[in-house]
């Protein structure tokens, strides 16, 4: 029973998955990017340069949300490797357990994210 004696490992593991699961995701956005079909430019009208214009501007949206996930879960899985998971680093607190539960790959305490989200800067 190595996975109860050793919570990190699994820690680690569901933020491997994790990770692959938002690579995937990314990579389908990119595909489905009509900005990525060689020929639009030619082949277009007004109305569908502006249809897949709107298209582009969503799924770079979603494709920045699922990066800066991407950032974390990375930044998480460093954490766990030197030894600092679970320690918010902004003021070096333990990160709350039941937080961690529901966001494993969080780097901040809950008090450190509310102060940067009320600042406009998380």
């Amino acid at each position: 029973m190595a996975n109860s004696r050793n919570p990190l490992q699994n820690i680690r593991r569901l933020l491997q998955g994790k990770k692959k699961q938002v690579e995937k995701e990314i990579d389908k956005l990119k595909k489905d990017d009509p900005f990525t079909v060689e020929d639009r430019l030619i082949s277009n009208e007004p109305a569908t340069d502006a249809q897949e214009y709107e298209g582009h501007e969503r799924i770079m949206a979603q494709t920045d949300t699922l990066n800066r996930t991407l950032i974390q879960i990375k930044k998480a899985l460093s954490r766990i490797g030197i030894g600092k998971y679970g320690r918010c680093e902004r003021c070096g607190k333990e990160i709350e357990p039941e937080r961690l539960k529901v966001l494993p790959d969080a780097t901040l305490c809950l008090k450190c994210e509310s102060e940067l989200e009320a600042k406009g800067r998380a």
